[in-house]
């Protein structure tokens, strides 16, 4: 098909036309662009610009102190504390003041009665010139002697028997028990109270021992030279054989008879007697140190 004259558009006439349509279409873009601002705005004002108040920061306020209740002190309760009841004391009882020398003797059967303790001794003492005896007896005894006049205690009320076995005499053993008061009697006593009683008398001692004449030496010395003596007697176990004829009797043994006279009593008393008098010379010795 061929363009009529009419169809062709010359070159010129194109280019004109492009222009035109493109000066249309930015024309219609800004007419749009103005139209939507002012349909979106409408007929409101512009805003006035909003005018922000600068922040005021308030000062610190200094923190005040909590206040606490003040706790109390804790009331001081003065606790005054009861007396003490001490238990009574009994007074220690006055001894009994000691009479005089020749006048002594009731007051010292008195006191070794107490020290018995009820054991029946008066039966066993001289009631005589009692304290003046026993320093005399007990100055013999010290040097081995017995001084049977004047021993503070009688003498046993049975006789001493011997016996007869295979043409031989030995001591009889029943002889033994004359002196089981003796050393009941000993072995009973209570040692503090003897030794207690023993220094009250002490005084009576001294002047009795006094008019013996010794300036060289004390009653309590020679107590303990007499109480050593005793303590050195022997103790036999085994029947012991005599030679001789009623109070002329004799140990065969030599070594027995060449005892004192002080040591043959402890043997004629029989061992079981001769322990119980030792042992009550040894606790008296003992309080005596």
């Amino acid at each position: 098909m061929q363009l009529s004259q009419e169809d062709r558009i010359s070159p010129q006439e194109k280019g004109s036309s492009t222009n035109g349509l493109a000066i249309i279409a930015i024309i219609a873009v800004v007419a749009l662009s103005a139209g939507g601002y002012y349909y979106l705005s409408g007929n409101e004002k512009p805003a006035e610009p909003q005018i922000i108040a600068p922040v005021v920061i308030p000062d610190p306020v200094p923190e005040q102190p909590l206040e606490t209740e003040a706790v109390p002190e804790p009331e001081v309760v003065e606790v005054i504390p009861e007396p003490v009841q001490l238990p009574e004391v009994e007074p220690t009882p006055e001894p009994e003041p000691l009479p005089a020398l020749s006048d002594s003797d009731a007051y010292v059967q008195k006191q070794v009665t107490a020290v018995a303790d009820g054991m029946a001794i008066e039966p066993l003492l001289i009631e005589d010139n009692v304290i003046r005896q026993f320093v005399v007896f007990v100055d013999n005894l010290a040097q081995g002697e017995l001084a049977r006049k004047v021993s503070p205690l009688k003498s046993p009320s049975t006789s001493f028997t011997a016996s007869d076995i295979a043409n031989k005499t030995y001591i009889d053993p029943d002889s033994y028990h004359r002196y089981d008061l003796y050393a009941d009697f000993l072995a009973s006593l209570n040692d503090e109270e003897l030794a207690k009683t023993y220094k009250q008398v002490t005084p009576l001692l001294n002047e009795a021992f006094a008019e013996l004449g010794y300036s060289q030496t004390t009653f309590d010395e020679r107590m303990q030279q007499a109480i050593d003596v005793m303590l050195d007697a022997p103790i036999i176990e085994q029947p012991i054989e005599l030679d001789g004829v009623s109070v002329n009797y004799q140990f065969v043994d030599p070594k027995l008879e060449a005892l004192p006279n002080a040591q043959k009593l402890m043997v004629r008393m029989g061992p079981e007697n001769a322990r119980k008098v030792k042992a009550a010379l040894r606790r008296l010795q003992q309080q005596l140190n």
